[in-house]
């Protein structure tokens, strides 16, 4: 087991000064890569300022502002009010919360194979039976469907408060919808009035080419979940839906969403900072032309195909014996990856976007040196 020295860049070191690339980015998280001037700089001078100071909403703190105009002027209408958290797991909490209190319904769906947190309510729309025995009752009124299936479609009725879906499906291997079906989706959701959640904890912050993957689609959600990339490695998550709906956890109860830590002050800074170097340094930009280098870097027999979009990546082996076997050789070799909960014959593969061309050479020979060894 990896014993951590520390962390730079795209490079992880042991207490013996091993390096190790991270080519999966904490799980889609170090998109500015680990300790990025820009975020270490911002923690530093917040630090000096003030840290937890009261419960989120109470004062007016600059962090918080500051993040919030930031993020809302990237988005499109109406996705003006951001709601800080702690984690994805939260941002998904909140977001049914304010489903079923602005639809008056009860009737939640998700997908199959989806992964939203692992909290009661996130794991109450996680689409595997497996990870949530032991855990029931869970909360009632939840359905699963099909991803990327119109048929499913059809089980959207006027007694839905929400659809949540990951814009791409994460954990069951970086699955990627057709554009079309994705449209399909949020047109019945409008025609039926429910609500379209878009989970973007791993797939935003420039992550697929985008900095968000709803604009590959040509959609924009009621209501958007982002964390895991969003603060350059401190903890932090938001949901963000309009004014008008978010304005429904303001009354009838008071406090219809609460948090102690959400919105915290070195989060928002660390979080802006992060933001500020993806797009400053145009890290967006350069992801297309990284996932097609890491596409024609990885040929080899032992690679079944690629799946996902930009550096959100799953690599199809023949089995997860091979998977974990090739995990392995990697990290003896000095590169970290993983698996997928829901498709564990897959590699993961999801760099910091700060990843250099030459850095994606030595691992992707890194892999296919391992893969052969498995094999041979």
């Amino acid at each position: 087991m990896l014993d951590v020295s520390h962390a730079e860049g795209v490079f992880i070191y042991d207490q013996h000064g091993k390096s190790y690339i991270d080519f999966i980015s904490g799980i889609a998280v170090s998109n500015t890569g680990h300790r990025h001037p820009k975020v270490i700089e911002a923690i530093r001078e917040q630090s000096e300022k003030y840290l937890h100071i009261m419960v989120y909403g109470e004062f007016i703190q600059g962090p918080q502002v500051q993040l919030a105009q930031k993020i809302s002027s990237l988005l499109p209408e109406p996705l003006q009010s951001v709601y800080f958290v702690n984690s994805g797991a939260e941002a998904t909490e909140g977001a049914l919360k304010l489903a079923k209190r602005a639809t008056g319904r009860s009737k939640m769906l998700a997908f199959h194979n989806a992964y939203h947190g692992s909290t009661h309510g996130a794991l109450s729309v996680m689409g595997s039976d497996y990870f949530k025995q032991g855990y029931g009752p869970l909360l009632p009124g939840v359905g699963f469907l099909h991803y990327n299936d119109y048929a499913s479609l059809e089980s959207i009725d006027e007694q839905t408060a929400c659809v949540i879906v990951e814009t791409i499906q994460g954990e069951a291997g970086a699955k990627v919808p057709d554009v079309a079906w994705l449209q399909a989706l949020s047109q019945r959701c409008r025609e039926m009035g429910a609500l379209l959640i878009l989970d973007e904890i791993q797939s935003g912050f420039g992550r697929t080419g985008k900095l968000f993957a709803f604009e590959h689609f040509g959609i924009v959600p009621d209501i958007l979940l982002m964390a895991k990339g969003m603060g350059g490695g401190i903890p932090i998550g938001a949901f963000v839906s309009s004014n008008t709906l978010m304005s429904k956890l303001s009354h009838d109860p008071v406090l219809g969403h609460i948090t102690t830590f959400g919105g915290n002050a070195l989060a928002c800074a660390a979080a802006l900072a992060s933001l500020n170097a993806i797009l400053d340094e145009k890290l967006i930009d350069k992801v297309a032309a990284k996932e097609a280098l890491i596409r024609e870097n990885l040929k080899h027999p032992g690679v079944e195909k690629i799946h996902g979009k930009g550096l959100m990546l799953a690599a199809e082996m023949n089995s997860n014996t091979e998977v974990l076997k090739t995990m392995e050789a990697c990290y003896r070799r000095g590169l970290i990856t993983d698996w997928f909960l829901f498709a564990d014959n897959c590699l993961r593969i999801a760099p910091p976007l700060v990843i250099t061309d030459e850095e994606i050479h030595k691992a992707c020979t890194i892999i296919k040196d391992a893969i052969t060894e498995v094999l041979s």
